[in-house]
């Protein structure tokens, strides 16, 4: 029979053992400690069957950037099922405990990345923000329309980098939902990781400042001559194009890979020639999954004074199944209701448009979302509207 139960911190190496088996990956006895820090900081639940680990899901407590608000955020990582177990429910009995979990601690939101999109829609998860791949010509000067912001840039140590980036970093958040708040540890461990898996051969980070911006990246000499950029925000256009104008200088490179860029990027309407700036390829980012459909939707800022009736299907979480009614503008509300429904949402679907990043009109279209109501999506649509793409530069 298996057990549903939490996975002791001590088991932690257990889990990155599973977590390599399941994505086909090799640690060495010096990957443990940085592989296994997110789970340790995290709510962990596993399946046992006997005294052996066969299925895992970590939970870290965090905090999301949606529309006008910072709210409490299951960021769920670490999920996988031994292929000996699958198709017995496995999943769907951690994903169960950590709907309660979060629901108990009174956290609104889930969200996660998904190895296999098709795998978490029916677990009321829809994909929110989606990035583009980047790459820009540096063999010849990169000139750029925007005229960038004349004040000097700094070199920062890694170690100090974190207290001078985090306060622009936090007014990004506030103009741009999607992403996660960073502690002193995630900036350490996450962003300022000394060797990327994911890029080797490429140096330490190393951050640039204005003191309205800055850029994460790191160095590759020899035949690649590439700087890839991990992390940029700026106050304003005119900062943006000092960072960039930077990066497209540094000697003895040639390219800039930005693996992770909103999708809309101001650099291709900046650069002079747009064939310097290529983009490299659109892939869906961040899935959320809405666990207090109320919760959520009143605690989000709204572009449009409004009134809905939603119903809203929720196989997974029976307290957001039901007919809601809204009310967008200064003062949201949500409350129950019994009148007959403008629009009705999959968890799902609800959640995919909820950070403004997809319209409701084209899920009409595409006939997943039922429209009863004339006109009633492209009144929602502007409701939701915000003014940048939702994004997150954290992968988790």
């Amino acid at each position: 029979m298996i057990e549903i139960r939490e996975i002791p911190e001590g088991d932690a190496d257990r889990m990155v053992d599973l977590a390599g088996l399941v994505f086909h990956q090799r640690f060495g006895e010096d990957d443990y400690e940085r592989e296994s820090w997110p789970v340790r900081r995290a709510e962990r639940v596993g399946a046992y069957d006997g005294g052996a680990l066969i299925g895992q899901l970590a939970s870290i407590p965090m905090r999301l950037a949606v529309p006008g608000a910072l709210l409490d955020c299951s960021a769920v990582t670490f999920v996988g099922v031994l292929p000996t177990h699958r198709r017995r429910g496995v999943l769907t009995s951690m994903m169960d405990r950590m709907h309660e979990d979060a629901i108990a601690a009174g956290r609104p939101l889930a969200a996660l990345w998904a190895s296999q999109g098709i795998i978490y829609g029916r677990y009321g998860f829809g994909l929110a923000t989606r990035a583009i791949s980047m790459d820009v010509d540096t063999s010849r000067p990169l000139e750029l329309r925007t005229t960038p912001d004349p004040a000097p840039l700094r070199l920062v140590d890694p170690a100090s980098a974190p207290e001078i980036l985090d306060p622009i970093y936090m007014r990004a958040l506030s103009a741009r939902p999607g992403g996660l708040v960073r502690d002193a540890e995630w900036w350490s461990r996450s962003v300022f990781v000394e060797v990327d898996r994911e890029a080797p051969g490429y140096t330490a980070p190393l951050a640039v400042v204005h003191p309205a911006g800055y850029a994460v990246y790191r160095t590759h000499g020899g035949g690649d001559r590439t700087v890839r950029v991990t992390d940029l925000v700026a106050d304003t256009p005119q900062v943006e194009a000092a960072l960039w104008r930077y990066l497209a200088s540094i000697d003895l490179t040639s390219r800039i890979h930005a693996p992770g860029r909103p999708v809309d990027d101001l650099l291709p309407h900046m650069a002079a020639d747009p064939d310097q700036v290529e983009i490299k390829g659109d892939y869906g980012a961040l899935w959320l999954r809405l666990i207090d459909v109320p919760a959520a939707l009143r605690a989000r800022s709204w572009a449009a004074d409004d009134a809905f009736v939603l119903e809203v299907r929720d196989a997974r979480i029976p307290a957001n199944e039901g007919r809601w009614r809204l009310k967008t503008g200064p003062a949201p509300a949500c409350e129950p209701t019994t009148e007959a429904p403008d629009l009705t949402f999959s968890a799902a679907d609800l959640a995919a448009v909820y950070l403004g990043g997809n319209r409701v009109r084209a899920l009409v279209r595409a006939g997943v979302v039922d429209e009863h109501t004339p006109s009633a999506a492209a009144r929602l649509d502007a409701a939701l509207a915000v003014p940048l793409a939702p994004f997150i530069a954290d992968d988790f």
